[in-house]
């Protein structure tokens, strides 16, 4: 399983990649929204793992171009701001599902899981 993560704090990128790879994921790093979109034209991973607050271009701008791009494109927010009506703007902008930081592991890949065997039944 291919995925993507965008999110501008490195210790947060290496923290995902050590926890998925060892889940034995396919991990691909973005540390903004610009960054993002062309990591996910090159890479066309499973699922994205997104943060919202980002220099260049944030997760909610850099969801909807990703949808541009491809339609089908897997997309989960993770974000520590647990602002009010943040969720419904991230779904609303074609998000899948939105995990507020911190969060269980467990909890992270039934999310991931979720979305690849939804894909894998279409």
């Amino acid at each position: 399983m291919k995925l993507l993560i965008i999110d501008d704090a490195p210790e947060m990128l290496k923290a995902f990649r050590d926890i998925l790879e060892a889940y034995g994921c396919e991990v691909y790093v973005a540390e903004n929204g610009e960054e993002g979109l062309t990591r996910y034209a090159e890479v066309m991973p499973d699922v994205v793992l997104m943060d919202i607050l980002m220099p260049k271009l944030d997760g909610i701008s850099a969801t909807k171009k990703i949808l541009e791009m491809d339609p089908s494109a897997k997309i989960i927010v993770i974000s520590a701001v647990g602002k009010s009506g943040l969720d419904n703007e991230c779904l609303l902008a074609g998000a899948k599902k939105f995990i507020i930081k911190p969060f269980k592991i467990k909890e992270l890949m039934s999310s991931i899981n979720s979305l690849v065997s939804m894909n894998e039944r279409n």
